[in-house]
């Protein structure tokens, strides 16, 4: 169990300040390998923090613990730059697919309700239902594609379905959904 160390214990501690005095520059250094110079900068604050936070469990020769916690604060960092990455691009994507910008017959609000039906419905239900409406597939070849098998693909198709009906727009008003040409995802 670490000793987290009172504001008394913290306030002005010398110890900090050596680390701080003969390591810094050191995590800079390794932090700016790793990436560019203004992460680094955080990475050093992100790893003085964690220093000072648990002072306590700071080793006698601190320079490979602090490396240790500069990398994990970078791999952090690139871990929420992917997520946030992959979650921009699955709306991007999902807007891509409802949008039809062919002619003023299909209603804004109608592609806006579609695209907020679509958008509730699982990873999984989406892929089922678009494998199957816009892909065109048959509902065994879908599976494949969706790597279960057809009574588990069935399922979630089903769902789909139910669940894209319930939400507006009504079937009979949605508007058509059409292929994506690969230029107009760029």
């Amino acid at each position: 169990m670490s000793h987290q160390p009172s504001e008394d214990d913290r306030t002005g501690h010398p110890r900090f300040a050596a680390l701080w005095e003969q390591y810094a520059a050191r995590v800079q250094a390794y932090a700016t390998r790793h990436v560019d110079a203004d992460t680094a900068q955080d990475v050093v604050a992100e790893t003085f923090l964690v220093a000072w936070r648990r002072l306590a469990d700071v080793p006698g020769d601190p320079l490979p613990w602090l490396l240790v916690v500069a990398r994990n604060t970078i791999a952090n960092q690139r871990r929420s730059l992917y997520r946030r990455g992959v979650l921009n691009a699955e709306l991007n994507r999902v807007a891509h697919l409802v949008r039809d910008g062919d002619g003023p017959d299909v209603d804004v609000s109608e592609r806006d309700s579609l695209f907020r039906a679509l958008a509730r419905l699982t990873p999984r239900e989406r892929e089922a239902l678009l494998l199957t409406g816009w892909d065109g597939l048959a509902p065994d070849d879908a599976a494949v594609v969706a790597g279960c098998s057809p009574s588990t693909f069935r399922k979630r198709l089903s769902r789909a379905r139910q669940r894209l009906t319930a939400s507006d727009p009504p079937p009979d008003r949605a508007p058509a959904l059409r292929p994506v040409v690969a230029q107009e995802l760029s």
